[in-house]
């Protein structure tokens, strides 16, 4: 069963043919920014899976775990949609709230707890890691 993702405007869809191998809510700086503030949770999927239909804009930055990164927007409405790493070629990460389906797959860690918030809200229920997780 093929997912779908998009952005806000339309311009972009997303068809992903593969199952997610993973879903982490990550509170680095970068992501508190592309989310406004609360961070944000991730899917990794099969980067060969991944189809894009639309223009995506790509801005490279680097990581808080040092990886240099590639996230990936809407040109138009600005909507984050990407991110992919040099560091793992073979997976691109697609933001949950992108989906058409945002309820996917929950995170299952919560990573760089040690950049969230003072109000920020942690799932009790799964592993926490202060920084990127050992695996």
């Amino acid at each position: 069963m093929a997912h779908h993702a998009g952005c806000l405007c339309g311009q972009v869809r997303i068809t992903i043919d593969a199952e997610p191998t993973g879903a982490r809510h990550c509170w680095c700086r970068l992501c508190q920014y592309l989310s406004a503030g609360g961070g944000t949770v991730n899917l990794a999927f099969p980067s060969d899976a991944v189809q894009v239909d639309g223009d995506i804009c790509w801005h490279d930055s680097v990581a808080d775990s040092g990886n240099a990164m590639q996230r990936g927007f809407c040109p138009r409405c600005g909507t984050p949609l990407l991110s992919r790493t040099e560091a793992r070629p073979a997976v691109m990460i697609v933001r949950a709230g992108a989906l058409d389906n945002p309820s996917l797959l929950a995170p299952q860690m919560e990573i760089w707890t040690s950049a969230a918030p003072d109000w920020a809200c942690h799932d009790p229920g799964i592993p926490h890691y202060p920084e990127q997780n050992p695996q």
